[in-house]
């Protein structure tokens, strides 16, 4: 098992909640730690990941999930709901990069993602989750790539693309129905004249 599926399974699904996407973080900036704060948890990894409830009305959250070195287990740490998110930072519209920001009501947090690839499709995924279960106070998505925006994510790609196959597969049908519907008349017609004119040669 992935460590994105035992996430879902171990944090989310005992509360009920569905992961819609993660991403593995590092902090671009180091936060700076009391003097006083020693004797940490060392070495650990970070996931951003997005769920929603599965009770109606559905809520979806942003939350961080560690796993701290040599436990195979994953530990909830802070987590927001979706409408306390103010902005999405993509840092640069023009290529692949795997640093963001989040900004929420009371936080901002900078990061790197572990590769492009995997931000993007976390940011995609973040994209439609904010049009479809918010519906006033939306996000600002800066600075992101336009395949991350308008309609060209994962989700709704797919969902086009299922939508325009059962459209051109309904649309052929159709027009098989009628070419044979055509035919079916045709048949009818030339069955009749044949008739009619049997019908004629015999009087004569």
């Amino acid at each position: 098992m992935n460590a994105k599926s035992a996430i879902s399974k171990e944090i989310f699904a005992p509360h009920d909640e569905r992961m819609l996407g993660a991403v593995q973080v590092k902090r671009r900036t180091k936060k700076k730690i009391p003097f006083l704060a020693t004797g940490g948890q060392g070495e650990y990894l970070t996931y951003i990941c997005l769920s929603v409830t599965n009770k109606k009305p559905a809520q979806a959250s942003i939350t961080k999930v560690k796993q701290f070195e040599g436990s195979s287990s994953f530990v909830r740490r802070t987590q927001w709901m979706l409408e306390q998110l103010r902005q999405v930072n993509g840092i640069d519209p023009n290529r692949d990069s795997p640093e963001f920001d989040l900004i929420f009501e009371n936080a901002f947090d900078q990061w790197v993602a572990n590769t492009a690839s995997e931000k993007c499709t976390f940011f995609q995924v973040l994209h439609h989750t904010c049009q479809r279960y918010l519906t006033d106070k939306k996000p600002e998505f800066i600075n992101c790539q336009s395949k991350i925006m308008g309609g060209n994510s994962i989700l709704h790609s797919a969902a086009d693309s299922v939508t325009s196959a059962v459209q051109k597969a309904s649309q052929a049908l159709n027009e098989r129905g009628e070419r044979l519907g055509r035919a079916e008349e045709k048949t009818e017609e030339l069955k009749n004249s044949a008739q009619q004119f049997a019908e004629t040669a015999h009087k004569v």
